[in-house]
């Protein structure tokens, strides 16, 4: 297994999945966002997985602040947004290889191998 895992130190949910993993004795990897971004090939993977849809966080503080409620988002532009901006990305993303959760996912991450 190869677990990374993409969020905020802060974010509670990503506590939740760096606890998941440790309570199992998994080892993984964490990306803070805040300090590095995800690249176009990361975002891409994921978004293999995860509809872009899904991995922008339309309910966080950075994406009223952007005055992006309003807008009309397409895959496109939701892309380009979130390799702009890592911090409109919703949290935690985790990845197993080619496979990729958006959230707190444990029933899905329980069925890694």
């Amino acid at each position: 297994m190869n677990i990374q895992i993409f969020g905020l130190k802060k974010c509670s949910e990503t506590r939740k999945a760096q606890r998941f993993f440790k309570e199992r004795r998994i080892p993984f990897h964490f990306i803070d966002l805040s300090q590095k971004e995800m690249s176009k090939g990361e975002l891409r993977s994921v978004a293999a997985r995860v509809p872009l849809e899904d991995l922008i966080d339309t309910a966080g503080k950075r994406f009223v602040e952007r005055g992006l409620a309003h807008a009309s988002l397409n895959a496109a532009r939701i892309e380009t947004l979130l390799l702009e901006d890592a911090l409109l990305i919703r949290t935690p993303v985790v990845r197993n290889g080619k496979e990729a959760t958006v959230g707190n996912c444990p029933e899905v991450w329980k069925t890694w191998p």
